[in-house]
C-alpha cells in the first residue's frame, strides 16, 4: 500500500509498505548489482548507514551464480542475509546494452552472456520467473530501453513492443505469485515508461500502461546521453500522466542535484551507481561539493571527509590516511570512500523526508544545491 503523507507543489513524502517493511519516500536505493554493493560492503554495513532498500540485478544474478541456484537457498533475502527490502531491475538495461550481441524480436531478445559467451533468451515471461526466483520485494517490468537519440520511428516502435511485454510481465508475475512454492506471493510489479525524449510518446505510454493498476510506476531511459535539462523536461511532462497515488520511480539518475531536482517533479524512487562508483576512484561527495583525495592537498590533511559526518569512515578516520590507503590501493581505502558516499545519499534523503515533512523542501533545496558549490 501506498499512502501520501505531505505534498509541496509536485514533490511528495510518501510510504510504501511491503512484505519486507515500510519504505520511506524520497528514498535512494543502494546498488547492490550482484547481490553486493561493490566496494567490500556487507548487509550490516547497509544498516549501520540507514539503507532502506538495496537493488540487485535480474541479468548479472541470472548468469551467475543462477537464480535457481538462489531460490534453492531461500531467496535473495536470505542468501545475502538482507531482511529490508530489495529491488531487482529485470535485465532489460543490461541486455540491451549488448549491442553487438542480441537481436530483438516480439517473443522477447536473444543474447549472448557478457561472462562466457553462452546463447541466453530472455523475454516478459523468462524475466517474471528469474525475478520470482530471486524473490525480491519489488520486480521492474521487461522492457526495451532505447537511445535517447534514437530516431521517432525506432522509439515510437520500441515503446509499443515495450506495452505489449508490460501486460505479459502482469499476467506472469500474477501467475507465479499464485504457486504453491513461490517464495514471495506478494512480490509486487513496477512497470516502465519509456519515449525517449519524445513528450507525445512519453505521455501516451504513460496513460497506457497507468490502465494496468501496477503497484508502482518507474521512467526508464533517462541519464542515457540526454542533457540534464531535457531530464528534467521529459519528468515535468510525464510525471502527471503517471497514476498520482503511486509511486514513481526515476531509474539510473544520479547526481545530489539530479535527485533533488527529481523530487521536486514528483519522484519518489532513486538509484545510482554514482556513490559506489566514484567513491572507489576517491570522488567523495560533501555538503560543500565532491572531493578528488587522490590530488596532492590531501597528502597532509588530518580533517574527516566531511566535518560532523557520522559515517564509518568520517567518525575515525582522516582524510590524508584515507588517501594513503588509496594510493596503496589497500581495499580499506575503496571501502571507506564507498561508505561515506553511501551514507551522504542515505542522510540527504533523510534531510529531504524532513524538509517535506516540515514544509520546507524549496528552502532546502535551494540551501543544498548552494552549498555543494563552495568547495
Amino acid at each position: 500500500m501506498y499512502r501520501i503523507l505531505k505534498k509541496e507543489g509536485r514533490a511528495k513524502r510518501a510510504e510504501l509498505t511491503t512484505v519486507h517493511g515500510v519504505i520511506q519516500t524520497p528514498v535512494f536505493m543502494n546498488v547492490g548489482t550482484a547481490a553486493a554493493i561493490k566496494g567490500a560492503v556487507s548487509t550490516q554495513d547497509l544498516e549501520e548507514i540507514g539503507t532502506q532498500v538495496e537493488l540487485s540485478n535480474t541479468y548479472h544474478l541470472h548468469v551467475r551464480t543462477g537464480d535457481e541456484v538462489i531460490k534453492k537457498l531461500g531467496g535473495l533475502h536470505r542468501f545475502m542475509s538482507w531482511d529490508r527490502p530489495i529491488l531487482t531491475d529485470s535485465g532489460g538495461f543490461q541486455v540491451f546494452s549488448l549491442a553487438g550481441m542480441r537481436r530483438i524480436k516480439e517473443e522477447g531478445v536473444y543474447f549472448n552472456s557478457h561472462i562466457d559467451g553462452r546463447k541466453i533468451f530472455m523475454g516478459p515471461e523468462e524475466s517474471m520467473r528469474i525475478q520470482s526466483n530471486l524473490a525480491s520485494t519489488i520486480a521492474m517490468a521487461f522492457d526495451e530501453c532505447p537511445s535517447s537519440r534514437a530516431d521517432r520511428a525506432y522509439v515510437q516502435a520500441s515503446v509499443d513492443r515495450t506495452a505489449r511485454w508490460l501486460v505479459r510481465c502482469k499476467a506472469e508475475m500474477e501467475r507465479l505469485n499464485s504457486l504453491e512454492d513461490t517464495i514471495n506471493p506478494g512480490q509486487l510489479l513496477f512497470g516502465i515508461n519509456q519515449g525517449a525524449i519524445f513528450d507525445d510518446i512519453r505521455k501516451a505510454h504513460a496513460r497506457q500502461i497507468a490502465e494496468l493498476d501496477l503497484s508502482g510506476y518507474a521512467i526508464g531511459g533517462l541519464a542515457v546521453g540526454e542533457t540534464h535539462e531535457e531530464m528534467y523536461h521529459v519528468l515535468e511532462e510525464t510525471v502527471p500522466y503517471l497514476p498520482a497515488d503511486k509511486p514513481t520511480y526515476l531509474m539510473g539518475v544520479g547526481t545530489p542535484a539530479n535527485i533533488l531536482e527529481g523530487v521536486e517533479r514528483g519522484v519518489d524512487f532513486f538509484d545510482c551507481v554514482y556513490p559506489s562508483r566514484n567513491g572507489r576512484h576517491g570522488h567523495l561527495y560533501t555538503n560543500s561539493g565532491k572531493i578528488n583525495l587522490f590530488n596532492a592537498k590531501y597528502e597532509l590533511d588530518q580533517r574527516p571527509v566531511e566535518e560532523g559526518c557520522r559515517c564509518p569512515a568520517c567518525r575515525r578516520y582522516s582524510r590524508a590516511y584515507i588517501r594513503h590507503l588509496l594510493k596503496a590501493r589497500e581495499m580499506l581505502g575503496m571501502r571507506l570512500c564507498v561508505l561515506h558516499n553511501l551514507y551522504f545519499y542515505n542522510t540527504m534523503m533523510t534531510e529531504i523526508r524532513d524538509a517535506l515533512d516540515a514544509g520546507d523542501f524549496a528552502a532546502y533545496k535551494k540551501r543544498k544545491l548552494e552549498g555543494m558549490q563552495t568547495e
